[in-house]
């Protein structure tokens, strides 16, 4: 048996038991695995679906262009499908978006504008304004609006929530689905509701995000609205595809908690899963009393984890927000390992004799340059050797004139592998500041001795 393109592979995803996040539960939790479509995320059933209705009301037209903005999966989904289609794609997103996403999209040929995250919906700017300004320059163009296009909960409403119940055999007691453009838990919820009324279906949502608040009080209130890290849910502003009528209850887990629990999924269980599905499980954990020895919990793993590799599964990335622990060597683990030094500068105004003197009392082959209090450079001995070997009268100039570029700043959760791949032959040393705001100086020889402890 064979299909006659990648399309028809769409669908039919497995349905896996979780066994290890989920031991503090009750219950069977099963995981929708939806990185087994073709592009790798749910989003493959929805945006073909579109293409085809809006194929089916001559919206879109032979060798025209899809437009839309798109957090990189509904664009992967698109893309696939118009590769095989024959249309053409530019696609508008954010700059909060992993760059593995924004490569993949270029890979299938689309045209792929990085807009900023942190402006409303309606500024010019966003990169909902862009994708609907394109829709009107670009001649024989059609924009997908997957938030607000119906089509997107319609391909649930056929698809997902048949394989569910299909898949548990009617068992299903609770589905658990991070909420972007609403597509996936409004049509599956509604299908499964139609199916059995009794089912609880729980939005999870994020910090920095409307539909919690906006669900229990009917509050639009954009106070609740900042900028956040996980990826794939929440949003500031109510897609159309959002039906708060089949969602029981939303439940907000925070950047920390997502990006963790999406690392512990491959960890602990094996499954390579996106940031959404970390959010899904942390909220499923936050609303575990809820639950009995026979419920059968559904939760959706929208996207595949490599699209996350610079992010939630880079443990340097991790560590400079804050939401991993010094698991491994780091500046912070560098400075307390060694005693407390006051480090030493010269400022820029010094001749290069006095800097040598001063480098050779203290037997330091390099030093800072501050000028007004501000490291602005470094000198080392070979730029002094360097500098009196050209010309020896050189030792009476002021220092700076035989300065180089200063020591890199790194941050305190930098890993030492990472703070390794700064320092060479030119930056013998990095500089790094302090919880007391006291700038330090990590030289080769504090990692050498760092690593010679372990």
């Amino acid at each position: 048996m064979w299909y006659n393109n990648i399309l028809e592979t769409i669908g039919n995803t497995p349905l896996v038991k979780l066994n290890i996040v989920t031991k503090p539960l009750k219950g069977t939790i099963l995981a929708k695995i939806e990185t087994t479509n073709p592009g790798n995320s749910i989003k493959d059933r929805m945006a073909l679906k579109m293409i085809e209705d809006a194929e089916q009301a001559g919206l879109l037209k032979p060798g025209g262009t899809i437009i839309e903005g798109t957090s990189g999966n509904t664009g992967m989904g698109l893309a696939m499908a118009a590769v095989v289609k024959g249309y053409h794609c530019i696609f508008t997103t954010t700059d909060k978006q992993s760059k593995e996403k924004i490569d993949a999209l270029r890979a299938f040929g689309a045209e792929v504008i990085v807009c900023p995250t942190n402006v409303d919906p309606e500024d010019p700017r966003s990169y909902y304004s862009v994708s609907s300004r394109l829709e009107k320059e670009v001649p024989n163009a059609w924009k997908a609006n997957q938030y607000d296009n119906l089509s997107n909960t319609q391909a649930h409403y056929e698809q997902t929530g048949p394989e569910i119940w299909e898949q548990t055999e009617g068992k299903i007691t609770h589905l658990v689905v991070g909420v972007g453009t609403g597509g996936t838990i409004s049509g599956t919820a509604k299908y499964l509701k139609e199916m059995n009324p009794n089912i609880k279906v729980w939005g999870i949502d994020t910090y920095g995000s409307i539909f919690k608040k906006y669900k229990e009080t009917g509050i639009f209130d954009k106070s609740e609205i900042y900028p956040y890290i996980t990826e794939g849910i929440g949003e500031d502003f109510l897609p159309e595809n959002v039906n708060f009528d089949v969602i029981d209850l939303f439940e907000k887990v925070t950047d920390k908690d997502a990006a963790l629990m999406t690392r512990d999924l491959a960890r602990k269980e094996g499954i390579f899963a996106g940031n959404s599905a970390g959010a899904a499980v942390a909220g499923l954990l936050q609303l575990g009393n809820e639950l009995k020895d026979d419920d059968v919990v559904v939760v959706i793993f929208h996207d595949h984890g490599s699209r996350y590799m610079g992010k939630m599964y880079n443990e340097d990335w991790l560590r400079e927000r804050g939401f991993l622990k010094d698991e491994k060597l780091t500046a912070k683990s560098i400075l307390k390992r060694r005693a407390n030094q006051d480090i030493v500068t010269v400022d820029v105004k010094q001749s290069v004799l006095e800097t040598f003197n001063i480098m050779k009392s203290l037997n330091i082959s390099q030093i800072p340059l501050t000028q007004q209090g501000m490291v602005v450079g470094k000198v080392t001995e070979a730029d002094i050797l360097n500098a009196l070997l050209d010309n020896p009268s050189l030792k009476s100039a002021e220092v700076e004139s035989i300065a180089s570029k200063p020591f890199p700043f790194v941050d305190l959760n930098m890993s030492i592998d990472k703070i390794s791949t700064l320092i060479d032959k030119d930056t013998q040393a990095v500089l790094v500041e302090d919880e007391f705001g006291r700038i330090n100086i990590i030289t080769q020889y504090d990692i050498i001795s760092a690593i010679s402890e372990i």
